[in-house]
């Protein structure tokens, strides 16, 4: 085994966060900008309330802020561009004087000498304009990706450390086109039309400044007729802001279910809803390209508007030169000079406007991740004491009038009143009808939740006082139907402790009854599972996982349903082994099969959220009546099972 691990990197799964220390930055400075103003209800569930999020749109000035710290980072780069920016389109209205010159002197003035001075100064700016051009595009371009590339860890770092209401409340797919689509609608927008909006900007005032030179007269008349065109533009992108949203709402509702749907498509398959589900999708597509199309429409036809009355412009003031030449007060190179920047003007107006409707696609997109990265987690540790060591003068676990209510549904009480102790490698069984609040113990032990009242003590301390991530190092859960990732069996395991050494990895899987069946695979541990574990079988899945928490190491080890897909023969097994682990550690199970925990030390009947009685297994047959019921039903059960095998036999 310890000749087929490789170097594999196991980054892909568990890079620690710090190391990126520019994302802490980053977060932190993004979220200060929002915190201070954000807003939300606070719903009762019990004795505490508990935040919720409001939902509420974000404002422009949200939008601008969230982004500075990314932007801040590349100050030399944008410098550079910007620079380069200001110098083509300073070199760009320079074009249209000497033009004007060339024509009044070199071709009315028949002058060869100034046609051989001009001719080579205009090729010698085109060449500097193209320089300058390439350059700025280039730098932008790299400011844009590496933006994007910023902006999408930022957001999934953030995402993982929130809070499970939060990922109870959307669905996986929506936050998977957040931090996709709209990100790149971002890099989009601050790559391409920010420097076109600058640079319209410049040769805007510029062109003007030139033709107020040129002739006063008509740039009066060009300044008043600017901004006529302008006010349509800023009406129309107020409209395309809202548009721009919906685009992106109904993208991240096709990408959430294509997500769900083809992460269960043997589901699919056996329930015959493939082409169901393709029309779903179909019609959640048309919907994406009305939006889309209301939006094209909205800003083509803004884009149509604006050009048809630069056009227009342009025209008039062609005659008006005319009269002028016919009268002496304009020469024919000033004439053409003028139209050249009104020209310029014209065509900086028209770009104005498209950038004013992808800056609104901006908006849209920004307000969608500010709802991200503007949720602060709430799990934090309310102090700054550290965690205490784990010793046998205080119970490992203890619960102490424990109420909660699940956020989705504040009315209706998960647990009540609930006082339990768990003593140092104690082993401690929950078991009871379904939704009586077992799984939801587990959950509130690793502090994914926080309880509305009461306490949870982790060896004599609070919980609520503990750094998250310290309490959960202490932690090893076994789901019901645990998460296997794509990549090896190495890799899955290793996802508990990274830095685990060959000979761990072994005993892990030893104690699991995992390595039997790692050994007769062709590559071993190196084996590839498939996404979500699908080329393992159910019990293979969950050894696994047994595996990936014995290798934590933790002092106490949740267990839910941790052996309800295996076989009789290897559920015997693993609970040997899980009998060795209690010796060394506090073990919470949740079970469902009475059989696997009839040795526990305390075996805890719960019902409705409450508990109803506890003691060990012979003494709950005969003081309650719930449990000697479910034992009853059980061992029937196993009874007929067991006939109908000898009758097939």
């Amino acid at each position: 085994m310890a000749a087929q691990r490789r170097s594999i990197g196991p980054a892909k799964y568990y890079a620690p966060l710090e190391k990126h220390s520019w994302h802490a930055t980053a977060v932190n400075d993004a979220s200060s900008a929002l915190t201070s103003d954000s807003g939300g209800d606070r719903i009762m569930c019990g004795a505490e309330p508990r935040r919720r999020d409001s939902g509420r749109p974000q404002n422009d000035l949200r939008s601008k802020r969230i982004l500075y710290p990314f932007i801040a980072k590349y100050p030399l780069s944008i410098g550079l561009a910007l620079l380069l920016l200001l110098f083509s389109a300073i070199v760009s209205l320079f074009v249209p004087a000497l033009i004007g010159r060339l024509i009044d002197t070199g071709l009315i003035g028949a002058d060869l000498a100034s046609i051989g001075t001009y001719v080579p100064l205009l090729i010698a700016l085109g060449l500097a304009l193209a320089i300058a051009n390439a350059l700025r595009m280039y730098f932008i371009s790299s400011i844009g990706e590496r933006l994007v590339a910023d902006l999408r860890q930022a957001v999934f770092s953030h995402l993982l450390t929130l809070d499970s209401e939060f990922f109870d409340q959307h669905k996986v797919g929506e936050l998977v086109s957040r931090l996709n689509s709209d990100a790149a609608t971002i890099r989009n927008v601050l790559s391409t039309t920010a420097a076109t909006l600058l640079r319209s900007v410049v040769l805007l005032v510029g062109a003007v400044v030139m033709m107020l030179r040129t002739d006063t007269s008509m740039g009066m008349a060009v300044l008043l007729v600017g901004p006529i065109l302008i006010l349509p533009s800023l009406q129309v992108a107020r409209r395309l802001r809202w548009m721009s949203r919906r685009t992106q709402d109904t993208l991240a509702e096709m990408s959430a279910l294509a997500t769900e749907m083809l992460g269960a498509q043997r589901t699919v398959k056996s329930f015959g809803q493939e082409r169901g589900q393709a029309e779903t999708y179909r019609s959640h597509g048309e919907e994406n390209v009305r939006a889309e199309l209301t939006r094209l429409a909205a800003r083509t036809g803004l884009v149509a508007l604006v050009g048809l009355c630069g056009t227009l412009a342009v025209v008039a003031l062609a005659w008006a030169g005319a009269v002028k030449i016919s009268t002496g007060e304009l020469s024919h190179g000033e004439l053409v000079q003028f139209l050249v920047y009104a020209f310029m003007a014209s065509t900086s107006l028209t770009s104005l406007s498209e950038g004013f409707g992808s800056i609104s696609s901006l908006r849209g997109s920004t307000s969608r991740l500010i709802e991200l990265l503007g949720r602060a987690p709430t799990i934090v540790a309310r102090s700054t004491n550290p965690a205490v060591p784990t010793t046998d003068l205080v119970p490992a676990l203890e619960f102490q009038d424990v109420s909660f209510c699940y956020q989705a549904s504040p009315e209706k009480g998960v647990l009540h009143g609930v006082s339990l102790k768990a003593k140092a490698r104690q082993k401690v069984a929950l078991v009871g009808p379904s939704g009586s609040g077992k799984s939801t113990l587990l959950a509130l032990i690793q502090r994914l939740y926080d309880v509305d009242s009461g306490t949870i003590r982790l060896y004599g301390q609070d919980i609520r006082d503990m750094d998250p991530h310290v309490l959960r190092q202490r932690i090893a859960v076994v789901e019901q139907d645990p998460p296997i990732f794509s990549g090896t069996i190495l890799e899955n395991i290793l996802f508990a402790r990274p830095d685990a050494s060959d000979h761990e990895v072994r005993a892990a899987a030893t104690s699991a009854m995992l390595l039997e069946f790692i050994e007769g695979l062709p590559k071993g541990i190196d084996t590839q599972v498939g996404e979500r574990g699908l080329m393992l079988s159910g019990g293979q899945r969950q050894r696994l996982a047994i595996a990936r928490a014995v290798l934590k190491d933790a002092p106490v080890l949740l267990l839910d349903e941790a052996t309800s897909a295996l076989d009789s023969v290897n559920e015997r097994l693993v609970q040997t082994a899980i009998e060795h682990l209690s010796k060394q550690r506090t073990i919470i199970v949740v079970a469902h099969r009475l059989s696997t925990i009839r040795s526990a030390d305390c075996i805890i009947v719960m019902e409705e959220g409450r508990i109803r009685a506890q003691g060990r297994h012979e003494e709950l047959t005969r003081t309650d009546t719930l449990y000697a019921e479910m034992v009853r039903l059980q061992f029937a059960r196993a009874e007929t099972d067991l006939a109908m095998q000898v009758a097939d036999i």
